[in-house]
């Protein structure tokens, strides 16, 4: 599980190294599927059925400023202002990795980089919480109570999941919650926690293509996931931010 998700967090540092206005969500996805084969893995969103049975078509999940989740790459260039929440999945000897994070495009609005910073603060104040004796709803509660208190909303539609041979594996993970309730934490379990949380309204709507999912309200939305393991007293983040920090630098936001 660690290697698996190490390999995605270099591979979206290699998405980072090239994410500037001009560029296509197109061209990210064909650099992430070579650079997932290339060390050996398969990019697991890469025909991954919807409920309808249709396959996704890419390998990068690319969801641009209103889009929270599930966006399709195309070649449409990004532009200077615009944030674009990359996710990824990949499949290493057997094993799932899957992390996500919301990147800026040029100079983006002051607004827009707080809305990246308390949703990225959120996924580790959930994270801190998943320790085995807690349950779901001590993590969710964490990320709802920071985000709320910041005046965003919780997506409640989608939510993280249990991960380990298979992509999505019990239990869901809600960025919402009371503390106390839900599922049992225990010492080894491994979850994706993900918060999407929206800067005004948090309902959404489904595009026509059946996977993308945007803002009813058109404002922007952002995106963090961390793939980690329960243990007593401190979880262990299997995925990693830090290969994208050592490209950005100082240009988190």
């Amino acid at each position: 599980m660690y290697e698996a998700n190490q390999l995605v967090g270099k591979t979206l540092a290699e998405v980072a190294k090239v994410i500037k206005p001009g560029v296509t969500t197109n061209q990210l996805t064909r650099i992430a599927e070579e650079f997932i084969r290339d060390n050996g893995a398969e990019p697991t969103f890469k025909g991954y059925p919807n409920q309808d049975g249709d396959p996704f078509p890419a390998a990068l999940c690319t969801s641009v400023n209103e889009m929270v989740v599930h966006g399709f790459p195309n070649d449409i260039p990004l532009k200077d202002g615009d944030i674009v929440s990359v996710d990824c999945g990949t499949l290493l000897n057997g094993f799932n990795g899957d992390s996500a994070y919301t990147f800026c495009v040029g100079e983006v609005a002051p607004e827009t980089r707080e809305l990246l910073k308390v949703t990225r603060d959120s996924l580790y104040l959930g994270i801190e919480k998943a320790v085995a004796g807690n349950r779901l709803g001590d993590v969710g509660f964490a990320i709802q109570n920071h985000c709320e208190s910041h005046g965003y909303g919780v997506v409640r539609e989608f939510v993280g999941h249990g991960i380990g041979r298979d992509m999505h594996e019990d239990p869901a993970v809600p960025n919402y919650g009371r503390r106390g309730n839900g599922t049992l934490l225990k010492k080894g379990m491994c979850i994706a926690i993900e918060p999407m949380i929206t800067m005004g309204s948090r309902h959404l709507v489904m595009e026509n293509d059946g996977w993308g999912v945007r803002t009813i309200d058109r404002k922007p939305a952002a995106h963090f996931e961390h793939t980690i393991a329960v243990y007593a007293g401190k979880a262990r983040i299997l995925s990693s931010f830090d290969y994208i920090h050592e490209v950005l630098g100082d240009r988190e936001f």
